[in-house]
């Protein structure tokens, strides 16, 4: 057991060594959160200002425009995506369902109450993902500000609580790497109103990816602690989504002991002791956390919050989410099956409220 787990671990069951007496127990609500990089949502249409061409119905391909573009695609499985990937709305409803299935699988099939996604098109998408098949769960007009990643991926929320204001998208700077901010998404923050009248605040982030270079995360992971200390101190937070930060570039690097842990308890150093990780490389058959909830409490307000360790685990038990080799199995539209290639993350906060 590693010395994060064991410091989070001694909090989470003797919890009287770590507080004051109280003539009155605590009132204890919970919220479950989830974070699920759901792998290309897109609709149908193309839009101009962005790199979607892939995801249309094979017939709208069938074009000497369309096939030049694909053909400038060096990455031979994404050209041939570009070329031959039918995005019919078959398709898109198949995505639809097994998207909706792998959330339902959480919180006894109501699904988590804040779900972080990464990879959504647009709002008008997640929306069909909400309305057509997850109507009955309770949850609120999908969140999605459009960014300036040229494929055209965004980060969102799904939440059943209130907003308590305006969602904000907060842009990752990169002066050092100018040429390459296009593959990138900001961090997409919403305040939401717990039950007790508490505040929480979410952040969905989605990473640079593994093959820019470390010092774009590094900047990503500093961007998001900055914006973790200017929240007001009685504001609850989390932060989730695709960290893209492999196992190996962290034993290296140690960014999770140098931008997380000394701000955030990251959920799976308390919880989810018998997991592998959220997205397997094939290439050296290794598991990676990418995917990560962080929670920080709230200072000095009158509910406390912590995530329960128990909680925390991998929602990878609906059946079309894992390969024959027992990892994550990518959707694949033209064979039907899979659902992504990452496993969403889930974890319950705990709040008790002083009475």
């Amino acid at each position: 057991m590693t010395k994060h787990r064991t410091r989070w671990l001694m909090v989470l069951i003797f919890p009287g060594l770590f507080a004051c007496n109280a003539e009155t127990p605590p009132a204890v609500e919970s919220v479950t959160v989830m974070a699920f990089n759901v792998q290309n949502l897109f609709d149908n249409s193309d839009d101009p200002d962005k790199y979607d061409e892939t995801y249309l119905p094979l017939a709208d391909k069938q074009n000497e425009a369309h096939i030049a573009g694909c053909n400038e695609i060096a990455v031979a499985s994404w050209r041939d995506e570009c070329l031959n990937l039918d995005w019919s709305d078959a398709a898109i409803d198949h995505k639809l369902d097994v998207l909706a299935q792998t959330i339902r699988q959480v919180n006894n099939g109501k699904g988590a109450d804040i779900i972080t996604m990464q990879e959504v098109e647009n709002a008008f998408i997640l929306d069909r993902l909400r309305t057509e098949k997850l109507a009955d769960l309770g949850y609120l007009p999908a969140i999605l500000i459009e960014g300036t990643d040229i494929r055209g991926i965004d980060v969102a929320i799904l939440s059943k609580l209130p907003l308590a204001g305006e969602p904000q998208l907060h842009p990752l700077s990169l002066p050092d790497f100018p040429e390459r901010e296009g593959d990138t998404r900001g961090v997409l923050q919403a305040d939401f109103i717990l039950p007790d009248g508490s505040l929480l605040t979410a952040f969905s982030v989605h990473f640079p990816a593994p093959f820019h270079p470390t010092a774009m995360r590094v900047a990503a992971y500093q961007h998001l602690v900055a914006l973790l200390d200017a929240l007001p101190a009685d504001h609850h937070a989390f932060a989730a989504g695709d960290f893209n930060t492999t196992g190996t570039e962290d034993a290296r690097e140690g960014l999770l002991d140098t931008y997380a842990r000394p701000h955030w308890i990251l959920a799976h150093d308390i919880g989810c002791n018998d997991c592998n990780g959220s997205y397997f490389y094939h290439g050296d058959n290794s598991w990676s956390f990418l995917d990560m909830i962080l929670f920080r409490s709230a200072r000095g307000a009158k509910t406390t919050a912590q995530i329960r360790g128990d909680s925390v685990r991998i929602a990878n038990g609906y059946p079309a989410q894992v390969s024959e080799n027992g990892t994550p199995e990518r959707f694949r539209s033209d064979k039907g099956t899979g659902v992504s290639d990452h496993w969403p993350l889930t974890a319950t906060i705990e709040l008790a409220v002083k009475q």
